[in-house]
C-alpha cells in the first residue's frame, strides 16, 4: 500500500515535539525539512552526529525519513550565489545516508531574482536548459559517489517544467544519481490547466519509470494572477501558486485524485505520498481526504 507522510517543516517545533505531533496525525513517514528549534541543521551546520540523532528519533516513532528537502535556486543569477546553493545541496546529499535516505530533492530553478518560484523569460532558452543540465549531471554524479540520489522536482515556471522537459532531461543524463520526484500540480499552467485528465496521463505514460517519491497537493485555476503564499518557515512550504494556477492543499482543487492514486500504484503501490501544502490545522482533513481516496481506489 502507498504509504502517506508529510513534510516536518509544517510543524515547526523541537525535534521531539514534531515528532509527536506527526504520530498523532496518524502518518507514516516524512519529506525531512531541515529545520528543528533544538537542532542546528543550517547550511554548514551538519554533521554525522546531528543526521544520526534525527535519524534515531524518527526510526524510533516508526516514521522513515523518505527523502530530505534540498529546496534552493540551483542556477541563482548570482554566480557566488549560484555556487553556494549548490554546495549546499552536495552538504545534504553527503549527509543523506546519515538521515536514514538516499534521496534528496531540489526544484530546478529559475532567473527570476524575485521568488524561486516565478518564471524568467531566460528559462525557455537551450542556454539555460543546457546551464541545469550541467549541474543536474554534476549533482547526479557526486550524489551516486555518496550513495545517494538527486531527485528533481519541475515547475512549469522553472527551467525545467513540462512532461517533455523532464523527460529530455531524464534521457540525456541517465544516470543512476538522478531520479524524479512526482508532483503532478507542477505541470499545470494556464495553458493546460482545464486538461487536467489529459496532463496526468501525459505524465504517467512518459515518466512512470523514474518517480521515486511522490507529493499530494492540489491545483485550480483561479482569477487572482500574483504570487500566493500561505503558512510555513521555508518558502517552498508556503508557496501556494502563481499566475492563473492556484495550488492549494489536497482536496481543495481540481486534481483528479482518484486517478493520480490508481496511475501512481499501478507502477508504485508502495510509493511514499507526501502531504505539502497545508497549514498545521487543515493537515487532518487533507490527510483524511487523502486516505479516503486510496481507500476507495484501494491503493
Amino acid at each position: 500500500m502507498i504509504n502517506v507522510g508529510i513534510f516536518t517543516g509544517y510543524y515547526p517545533y523541537s525535534l521531539n515535539e514534531t515528532i509527536n505531533k506527526i504520530k498523532q496525525a496518524g502518518m507514516g513517514c516524512v519529506q525531512l525539512d531541515l529545520e528543528f528549534t533544538d537542532v542546528d541543521l543550517r547550511r554548514g551546520k551538519i554533521t554525522k552526529e546531528k543526521a544520526h540523532q534525527v535519524r534515531d528519533a524518527f526510526r524510533k516513532a516508526s516514521l522513515p525519513i523518505v527523502a530530505i528537502s534540498a529546496y534552493t535556486n540551483l542556477v541563482h543569477p548570482d554566480p557566488v550565489k549560484r555556487e553556494e546553493n549548490i554546495a549546499a545541496v552536495k552538504e545534504i546529499l553527503a549527509h543523506a545516508r546519515d538521515f536514514g535516505t538516499p534521496y534528496v530533492i531540489s526544484e530546478t530553478g529559475t532567473y527570476n531574482t524575485d521568488s524561486d518560484w516565478l518564471y524568467d523569460p531566460k528559462n525557455s532558452t537551450e542556454e539555460a536548459y543546457q546551464e541545469f543540465k550541467a549541474i543536474a549531471q554534476e549533482l547526479a554524479t557526486f550524489a551516486y559517489e555518496h550513495n545517494a540520489v538527486f531527485l528533481v522536482e519541475n515547475y512549469v515556471n522553472n527551467i525545467i517544467g513540462s512532461v517533455s522537459q523532464v523527460a529530455r532531461l531524464m534521457s540525456e543524463i541517465e544516470h543512476p544519481g538522478l531520479g524524479l520526484a512526482l508532483d503532478p500540480t507542477n505541470y499545470y499552467d494556464d495553458k493546460n490547466i482545464d486538461a487536467i485528465d489529459e496532463t496526468l496521463h501525459s505524465i504517467f505514460n512518459v515518466l512512470e519509470s523514474k518517480i521515486k517519491i511522490a507529493h499530494a497537493k492540489d491545483c485550480k485555476r483561479t482569477d487572482a494572477v500574483a504570487e500566493k503564499f500561505g503558512g510555513g518557515a521555508a518558502e517552498h512550504n508556503s508557496f501556494r501558486g502563481a499566475g492563473s494556477v492556484e495550488l492549494p492543499a489536497a482536496g481543495l482543487g481540481s486534481l483528479n485524485y482518484p486517478l493520480y492514486l490508481k496511475r501512481l500504484a499501478q507502477k508504485h503501490p508502495n510509493l511514499p505520498l507526501i502531504i505539502e501544502h497545508v497549514d498545521e490545522h487543515d493537515i487532518p482533513r487533507a490527510k483524511s481526504f487523502v486516505d479516503d481516496v486510496l481507500r476507495t481506489t484501494g491503493s
